[in-house]
């Protein structure tokens, strides 16, 4: 039979058992409103009245919990298609794609003593992924930390796309007057990707345009399914490229449907929902703490203690993109939940702004207040190395800039530590320090190999040990003794002279002296 000729009634039992697939889990922010998707199909639409099936039109309030399919959006239960208008309704207010377009480069236009805009790739439909630069030397790098900020994660909690742009507009209009605004902009690099899913916002759907879902899509420590990158979505490719690229120091997600702070791990290697930390479980607990307590009542919640949350503990997830930044960036990444709604009216956006701003600004300053700061140099030719630095009892490594050698450890104020540098070629030195609540400054020096009796290898291609060394050594110190004693007679020749002349002036007739 012609699917042109299905009646309607056997087309809603056909899709209804397509619905008995189970859906994926539930994803930060909250659940998954999508279901099991499919593709499209040419003769069925949606309405402001039901669904329309070869003519036929069926009302909402005839489908009850029958599947239906919807042009562009897929597979969703008559619920879901409810919530689908209602987020028609939602939108108003925000920013379309286009929209956010034109205020970024706004922004760069009008903050051009602070800003610049560059793209970091396209999205699944060619849209550029924008993102703004805000510092006191925005096209130049320097030995600062550095911070990125990411927006509409999933397409359907569209608020941390507007937020980030109040974020950007409060830096330009306080600064220099605001002593915190005046703090980031002078001593750091913040980084602002508005949407990262900006097909999804379009779509209205928590994937991307392939209906992907993006804190899935990163290879994760304990499953293999992702590691390829080459099937990696453009959006994910685009943070993957840019953490390699940049050296950020720390990052934080944006996203809605809840309220509080998400630190690492985000799973476990079994699966099973537990608390499971990281290598730097204290410092990322403290950071969540910072944005909880600034917030304007994150800590108050009943559900998270102290708003903060373990992400496994929480609900484990994998493909997630927090843990990928701590593993392969060295970049300690919070994904915070900054509204109780997935996308709320436009009219409360100012309020969560409000509610989140001095989490966001504490949240920046806490990276250039307190940690382990420096650079890292060899001692042969005093030029800044790439090197890593760790601590004692911490299984985790910060890299350090090939440009600068600067690095920049975030860890726990009011404690000791041991703080180690180390690099391929040369010795490691460590130190211990007391962490006060002030950053810590601490340069490192770090020396050749090439004194415990190894051959090295020299410009000149001689294989040269311990025992020519020492010849070579010796003989440049018999030759600084031979100009010693060459400088030494030059001078006693000199002032044996000087004093002849000075006894014969003494005792010569004196001149008169006119007046």
């Amino acid at each position: 039979m012609a699917i042109s000729r299905i009646h309607p009634f056997f087309l809603l039992l056909l899709l209804r058992a397509f619905a008995l697939f189970p859906t994926q889990a539930a994803a930060r922010g909250g659940h998954d409103l999508s279901g099991l998707f499919l593709p499209s199909f040419p003769f069925c639409e949606m309405s402001g009245l039901g669904a329309r099936f070869n003519e036929a039109m069926v009302p909402f309030e005839s489908l009850g919990a029958f599947p239906i399919c919807v042009e562009a959006v897929g597979l969703v239960s008559a619920g879901d298609l409810r919530r689908l208008q209602i987020r028609e309704e939602m939108a108003r207010g925000y920013m379309s794609n286009a929209e956010l377009e034109i205020a970024v480069h706004a922004f760069a236009s009008r903050c051009s003593n602070i800003s610049r805009i560059y793209s970091i790739g396209k999205s699944v439909n060619d849209f550029p992924l924008w993102v703004i630069e805000i510092s006191d030397k925005p096209r130049q790098r320097e030995a600062e930390p550095a911070f990125k900020f990411i927006g509409n994660v999933h397409g359907d909690e569209p608020v941390g796309r507007e937020v980030l742009m109040h974020l950007a507009n409060w830096l330009c209009d306080n600064y220099p007057k605001d002593p915190l605004a005046t703090l980031i902009v002078e001593n750091m690099h913040l980084h602002i990707l508005p949407t990262m899913n900006p097909d999804g916002f379009a779509l209205r759907l928590r994937g991307n345009a392939n209906n992907i879902d993006l804190n899935r899509d990163f290879p994760d420590q304990f499953f293999s399914v992702n590691n390829d990158i080459n099937y990696r979505q453009p959006e994910t490719r685009a943070i993957m490229n840019w953490v390699k690229q940049e050296h950020f120091t720390a990052s934080a997600s944006l996203h809605g449907g809840a309220l509080v702070a998400n630190y690492p791990w985000d799973g476990t290697k079994d699966t099973g929902k537990r608390y499971y930390g990281c290598p730097d479980d204290k410092t990322f607990r403290h950071m969540a703490s910072v944005y909880s307590q600034s917030h304007y009542n994150m800590s108050l919640s009943k559900e998270f203690e102290g708003g903060i949350t373990n992400g496994a503990f929480w609900y484990p997830i994998y493909g997630g993109m927090q843990d990928w930044n701590y593993i392969h960036g060295g970049c300690f990444e919070l994904t915070l939940e900054i509204s109780d709604t997935k996308w709320p009216k436009a009219a409360e956006l100012p309020v969560i702004w409000e509610h989140n701003r001095m989490s966001m600004l504490n949240l920046l300053a806490s990276l250039i207040k307190s940690g382990v700061h420096g650079r890292i140099f060899a001692a042969d030719t005093g030029r800044p190395i790439p090197g890593s630095v760790t601590i004692k009892g911490i299984d985790s490594k910060v890299r350090a800039s090939r440009t600068f050698g600067d690095y920049h450890r975030i860890i726990v104020p009011g404690d000791k530590y041991e703080v180690m540098a180390s690099m391929e070629g040369f010795r490691p030195k460590s130190t211990r320090i007391v962490l006060e609540q002030e950053a810590l400054n601490l340069d490192f020096i770090l020396d050749p190999d090439g004194a415990d009796g190894q051959l090295k290898l020299r410009n000149d291609g001689c294989r040269c040990g311990n025992d020519m060394m020492f010849h070579v050594q010796e003989a440049h110190i018999w030759l600084y003794l031979l100009v010693l004693c060459v400088l030494l007679t030059f001078y006693l020749v000199f002032k044996r002279k000087t004093a002849s002349r000075l006894l014969a002036y003494r005792y010569s007739p004196r001149r008169p002296v006119a007046v």
